[in-house]
C-alpha cells in the first residue's frame, strides 16, 4: 500500500488557507492544518475525506508545536500573518522569527518543497512594519531553505476578504465614505488564482528558489475601488477626501481600539502602490489566467445593497 503523502499547512483556516486546502485535499494529500485554534478549523474537514483533513495546535512562535506540524509532511506552506501587531503577537515574533523556524525546520525534517506566501511590497527596508517583517521573512526563508518558493499577492479578493466586504458594511451604515490617500494605486488579486499559485508552485520544480508577484488584470486606485464597491451596492455615497494629517491622528486612536479599525502602519502602506513590478514573475508564468474583480466582486456585495439585494432596487442615477 503506497504511502500517503502529507502537506502541512500553516494559518490554514485563514481567507486563503481554506482555498488551498480544498485544493491539497484533491489532489490526494492528507493535510495538516496547523493553527492556534484547531476547532475553528473543524469546517475544513468537510472539504476531504474521512480523516484526510486534520487540523492541529500548532504556533509559529512556537518551537515544538511547529516541529510536531511538519515532522514526516513533504509540503510545507506558510501562510501566517498579521494585518496589526501587538505585544502577544508582534511583526517581527509571527512573519520574521515564525517563518525562520519553520523554514528552518523543514529543512532539518527533509521536506521537499516549501511555499512562503509573503505580500507584494515586502521589503526588509520599508518604513512599515508590516512590509519590512515581511522582507526579513523571506531572506530569512531563503537562507534556511534556498529552495523555497515565495509568493507576493497584492491585496486579495473573495468572497471571505476583509477589503470588498469591509468598505461595503461601511457604506451602508455611513452617509459619507471617507477616502485616505486616493491616488494609491492596487491590483487587487483572486484568492483562487492565488490558491492556484500555490499549486502550480509546487507542481514545477522551475519554481523552487523563485519569487512570483501576484496581482490581478487590472490596476485601480483606491478611489475607483471605492466608486465601484458604492456602484455594485447601490449606494448613493459621497467620496470625502481625509487629509493625511487627520488620517494621522485617528489611526494613533483608533489603534487602541478592538480590533483596531486603522493603524499608523496601515496609512504607511496606504500610501504606497501595490502593484506588480514591471518584469517580475507572475501568474502568467505559473500558467494562470487571472480573474478579474468585475466577474468576481459583485455576487457576494448584493447583501450590502438596500434590502439586501433580496428586492428589486432603482439603479443610481448616473453623475
Amino acid at each position: 500500500m503506497a504511502t500517503r503523502r502529507v502537506a502541512t499547512v500553516f494559518g490554514g483556516s485563514g481567507f486563503i488557507g481554506r482555498y488551498v486546502v480544498k485544493r491539497l485535499a484533491q489532489q490526494g494529500y492528507v493535510v495538516r492544518v496547523a493553527v492556534r485554534d484547531p476547532e475553528a478549523a473543524l469546517f475544513l474537514k468537510s472539504m476531504g475525506a474521512v480523516g484526510q483533513i486534520v487540523p492541529l495546535y500548532a504556533s509559529v512562535m512556537s518551537e515544538p508545536t511547529v516541529h510536531r506540524a511538519i515532522e514526516g509532511a513533504e509540503v510545507v506552506v506558510n501562510l501566517v500573518g498579521l494585518l496589526t501587531d501587538s505585544r502577544a503577537a508582534s511583526f517581527q515574533a509571527v512573519h520574521t522569527e515564525g517563518s525562520e523556524r519553520i523554514a528552518r525546520i523543514a529543512t532539518a525534517a527533509g521536506v521537499a518543497r516549501l511555499i512562503q506566501v509573503s505580500a507584494l511590497g515586502a521589503d526588509p527596508n520599508s518604513p512599515s512594519r508590516y512590509a519590512s517583517t515581511k522582507g526579513k521573512a523571506e531572506q530569512a526563508v531563503l537562507a534556511a531553505f534556498p529552495a523555497a518558493t515565495i509568493l507576493r499577492p497584492s491585496v486579495v479578493f473573495g468572497a471571505e476578504d476583509k477589503f470588498f466586504n469591509r468598505f461595503a458594511g461601511l457604506a451602508r451604515i455611513s452617509p459619507i465614505m471617507p477616502v485616505i490617500s486616493g491616488e494609491t494605486k492596487m491590483q487587487p488579486v483572486y484568492v483562487g488564482d492565488v490558491a492556484d499559485a500555490v499549486m502550480a508552485a509546487l507542481a514545477s520544480s522551475a519554481t523552487e528558489g523563485r519569487t512570483y508577484e501576484l496581482g490581478g488584470p487590472r490596476v485601480w486606485t483606491f478611489r475607483e475601488i471605492l466608486a465601484f464597491i458604492l456602484k455594485q451596492i447601490n449606494r448613493d455615497r459621497k467620496l470625502i477626501d481625509i487629509p493625511m494629517g487627520i488620517a494621522r491622528m485617528q489611526a494613533c486612536v483608533m489603534q487602541h481600539l478592538p480590533g483596531k479599525p486603522l493603524t499608523p502602519d496601515q496609512l504607511v502602506m496606504l500610501s504606497k502602490d501595490n502593484v506588480v513590478t514591471p518584469g517580475a514573475l507572475g501568474l502568467s508564468d505559473l500558467g494562470i489566467v487571472p480573474r478579474p474583480v468585475e466577474l468576481v466582486v459583485p455576487p457576494y456585495l448584493a447583501r450590502y445593497m438596500p434590502g439586501g439585494g433580496r428586492r428589486p432596487v432603482v439603479p443610481l442615477p448616473a453623475h
